[in-house]
C-alpha cells in the first residue's frame, strides 16, 4: 500500500511539473505567456552559465581551450538554433544581456592585468609593437586593395569604393584582446614570452582600432580628416594608459594598504571591482576602451601587496561574467551563412572566403615582425587572428552608418566567425609544435649568443 502512495504521489507532482518545462521553453524564447522579464531573465542566465560550464568541460575534454565550447554553446542557444539567448534589437533583454557581457570582458581583462608582469611587458614592448604595426597595415591595405579591384562588384558599395575599401580595411584590423587572452589562460601559458607580446599587441591594436574607427566615421559622415584629429585621438588612448598606470601604482598600494586594515567582510574585493569599473569608465570618458582601463587596473593592483588576495577571490566573479560574453558573441553568428543551397549565400561566401584569408594572412606575418627577439612566431601570429566582438562592432557601425551591403556585411560576419573559431585550436597546436619561451629563454639580442644558456621550450599543458 505504501509503495502505491508513493507512485500514485510522484505522478500527482510529474502531472503537476509537466507544463513547467514548455512554460520555461517559451519564456526563455520569447517571453510569452505573461511572465515577468525578471523570470526569463533568470532562466536565460541560468541555461546560459549551465550550458557555458558543460560545454567548456566537453571541448576540454576533446583537448580544445574552455572557450571553443562556450561559443558553441552560445551558437546552440543563439540566433541558429534555440533563440534562448536574446539578440534582435526589439527583445527588451537583449541589451541587459549585453551589459553582463560587456561586464564579463572588463573582468577578463582585468583579471588578465593582475597576472602581467610590468617589466615583462616592457621588456617586449617594441616587439609587441612591431607585431601590432604589421598586423594593422596588412589587413588594411590588403582589404582596401581587394575592394577597389576588378574583382568586386560596383553594386556592393552603397557609398564611393574608396570609402567601402577603407571601412572593410580598418574592419579586418583590431585583434579579439578578449578572446586570444581566455585561449590563453586556458592554455596556461599567460606568463610566457609569446603572451606577453600577443597581449601587448593586442591592446595597441585596439588603441589603433579606435582610431582607425574614428576616422572611417569621419568618412562616412563626410567630414574631413585632419592630422591633428588622428594625432589627438592617439595621444587621448595612449595617455590615459600612461598616466593611468603610473598614478595609480604610486596610489593603490597606500589605498589598498588602508582598506585591508578595515574589518568588514568582502571590503578588498569589492573595493577591487569598483576600482576596476572606474578606471573603464574613465578610460572611455577619455576616448580610450573600456577593455584597456580594465587592463590598466589590473596592472596597477598586481602592484600592491593585496595582490594574491585580490587575485584569488576575483576568479569566482570572472567565472560567473566571463562566459556570458563569450556565450553571447557565439549568440550572434548565424549558421545559415554558410549554406550554399540558400538563395544569395554564394556571393556572401565567395567574400567572406577572401576577407577571411586576408584576415588570417595579415596577421600571420606579424608573427615574424620582430626579427631581433626570440619567440614562438608562428604561435604569436595565430594569436592576432581572432576578431570577435571588434570585428562585430565594425561591421554593426557599418551597417548601421548605411557603408555596407547586405552582402559585405555577410561576407564580414563570416570573416569573424572563422576567426573566431579557427584561432583556439590552431594556437593549441602552435604551442605544442613551437614550445612555449619563458621570460629567462628569451633573447634581446639579435640570435644566438654563442654564450647562451636557454633550455628547450616546453609544450602546453593537457
Amino acid at each position: 500500500m505504501t509503495t502505491i502512495k508513493r507512485i500514485a504521489a510522484a505522478s500527482f507532482v510529474l502531472v503537476l511539473a509537466a507544463p513547467t518545462p514548455v512554460r520555461a521553453m517559451s519564456l526563455l524564447q520569447h517571453g510569452e505567456d505573461g511572465g515577468s522579464i525578471l523570470v526569463r531573465l533568470f532562466l536565460v542566465l541560468g541555461a546560459m552559465l549551465v550550458a557555458g560550464k558543460f560545454f567548456g568541460e566537453l571541448f576540454e575534454r576533446l583537448g580544445q581551450p574552455a572557450v571553443l565550447g562556450e561559443l558553441v554553446a552560445g551558437i546552440l542557444l543563439g540566433a541558429s538554433a534555440l533563440h534562448i539567448i536574446p539578440v534582435s534589437p526589439e527583445d527588451p533583454l537583449t541589451e541587459i544581456v549585453s551589459i553582463l557581457a560587456e561586464i564579463g570582458v572588463v573582468v577578463l581583462l582585468f583579471e588578465i592585468g593582475l597576472e602581467t608582469d610590468l617589466k615583462q611587458m616592457f621588456r617586449v614592448g617594441p616587439g609587441a609593437a612591431a607585431v601590432a604595426a604589421v598586423g594593422v597595415v596588412l589587413p588594411m591595405v590588403g582589404g582596401f586593395l581587394f575592394w577597389i579591384s576588378p574583382f568586386v562588384k560596383p553594386e556592393f558599395s552603397l557609398v564611393s569604393i574608396t570609402t567601402t575599401g577603407i571601412f572593410l580595411g580598418a574592419t579586418l584590423t583590431a585583434t579579439s584582446v578578449g578572446i586570444t587572452a581566455r585561449v590563453l589562460n586556458d592554455l596556461r601559458v599567460m606568463h610566457s614570452v609569446e603572451a606577453r607580446v600577443i597581449i601587448g599587441a593586442a591592446v595597441v591594436d585596439d588603441i589603433l582600432g579606435i582610431m582607425l574607427l574614428g576616422v572611417v566615421s569621419s568618412l562616412v559622415a563626410g567630414e574631413a580628416v585632419s592630422v591633428l584629429g588622428v594625432g589627438r585621438s592617439v595621444a587621448l588612448a595612449l595617455g590615459f594608459l600612461v598616466i593611468a598606470v603610473g598614478t595609480g601604482l604610486a596610489l593603490a598600494p597606500r589605498i589598498f594598504g588602508l582598506l585591508d586594515r578595515m574589518r568588514v567582510r568582502g571590503i578588498l574585493l569589492v573595493s577591487a571591482f569598483a576600482f576596476v569599473l572606474f578606471i573603464a569608465a574613465l578610460a572611455d570618458m577619455a576616448g580610450s576602451a573600456m577593455i584597456i582601463g580594465a587592463f590598466a587596473a589590473g596592472i596597477i593592483l598586481s602592484g600592491t601587496n593585496q595582490f594574491d588576495t585580490i587575485h584569488n577571490r576575483i576568479k569566482p566573479v570572472a567565472d560567473i561574467f566571463t562566459p556570458i560574453f563569450f556565450l553571447s558573441i557565439g549568440a550572434k553568428f548565424d549558421l545559415r551563412l554558410f549554406n550554399p543551397f540558400v538563395e544569395g549565400n554564394l556571393p556572401i561566401l565567395a567574400l567572406g572566403g577572401v576577407i577571411l584569408v586576408i584576415a588570417i594572412i595579415g596577421k600571420v606575418a606579424a608573427g615574424w615582425a620582430v626579427p631581433w627577439q626570440k619567440f614562438n612566431r608562428p604561435a604569436v601570429g595565430v594569436g592576432m587572428i581572432p576578431r570577435g566582438e571588434v570585428g562585430l562592432i565594425f561591421a554593426n557601425i557599418g551597417l548601421t552608418a548605411g557603408v555596407l551591403t547586405g552582402e559585405l556585411f555577410g561576407a564580414i560576419i563570416i570573416m569573424v566567425m572563422g576567426t573566431t573559431f579557427m584561432a583556439p585550436p590552431l594556437l593549441k597546436v602552435m604551442f605544442n609544435r613551437g614550445g612555449v619561451t619563458s621570460a629567462a629563454d628569451a633573447l634581446a639580442e639579435p640570435l644566438p649568443p654563442k654564450e647562451s644558456t636557454a633550455a628547450a621550450p616546453a609544450t602546453v599543458e593537457e
